[in-house]
């Protein structure tokens, strides 16, 4: 417990730096086409077979959901983080695919999903003929999201800000698998508080806020920080990344 509490005091302090301003990334006309979509994706047996694979061991494993919504969702947020930005379409729709296969690293294991999920997905692109560029891109999307306990995930280019930002926004009662509420861990008990979750991109004020309403009589809004600390400090990170500033708003009250 001594060492968890030095890195939640070690991630406030984090929270509290300015960092460097990132390099600038230019927006610029890629000329490629994609041969895929995420619908094509969402069609392809490997892909389906992987993603329902994952999300069943992470259920045995007592985590939540991360099956098929959740791979939708994350796919359509990191596309519309980059829209939002006026980031050119080729790169929204590299966003939305990384946030499409980011999770299937879970087939294999929890630990290091990430750089294990690349490694999946490279077979799959290369299959279907996405040229190496792009490859690459979401390779290092879906490598650098995760939030183990050694090290936070960092950006390293628009796409991968905007799956970390996309993946760390979805907290709903949507995925809470244990129907027992005596049951729940202080997860369970956090998602299914939270009523409703979106992620606001101002471009004009430069802001990213995530908006939570959670349900304060099943879990008390002091929970979010203690379990969600490190992903609080990689969200503003990657907004940092795209040149904005990252709030947190929850029951309507800007926290962070």
């Amino acid at each position: 417990m001594a060492n968890a509490d030095v890195r939640s005091e070690q991630l406030i302090d984090e929270l509290g730096k300015s960092y460097p301003d990132r390099p600038e990334v230019a927006a610029k006309p890629s000329g490629r086409v994609l041969p895929i979509s995420v619908h094509d994706l969402a069609k392809d047996p490997e892909v389906a077979a992987y993603i329902e694979a994952a999300n069943a061991n992470l259920g045995v494993l007592g985590f939540t959901e991360h099956g098929t919504r959740h791979a939708n969702l994350v796919a359509s947020i990191a596309r519309n983080v980059l829209r939002r930005l006026e980031y050119e379409p080729h790169l929204q729709e590299l966003a939305a695919i990384a946030g499409y296969l980011h999770d299937i690293g879970n087939v294999v294991s929890r630990y290091d999903h990430g750089t294990t999920g690349a490694l999946l997905s490279r077979e799959i692109l290369v299959r279907q003929q996405v040229a190496y560029e792009d490859v690459a891109l979401i390779l290092g999307a879906i490598g650098s999201h995760g939030d183990d306990s050694q090290r936070l995930g960092e950006a390293v280019h628009p796409v991968s800000a905007a799956l970390i930002l996309a993946d760390k926004s979805d907290v709903h009662r949507s995925r809470v698998r244990e129907k027992d509420r005596s049951a729940f861990d202080q997860h369970d008990r956090l998602n299914y508080a939270s009523k409703s979750s979106f992620l606001r991109v101002d471009k004009e004020k430069h802001r990213i806020t995530l908006e939570l309403t959670i349900d304060t009589n099943i879990s008390q809004v002091m929970t979010y920080f203690e379990i969600y600390l490190p992903r609080m400090l990689m969200c503003r990170r990657a907004a940092e990344f795209l040149g904005c500033d990252f709030h947190l708003n929850i029951n309507e009250v800007e926290l962070l």
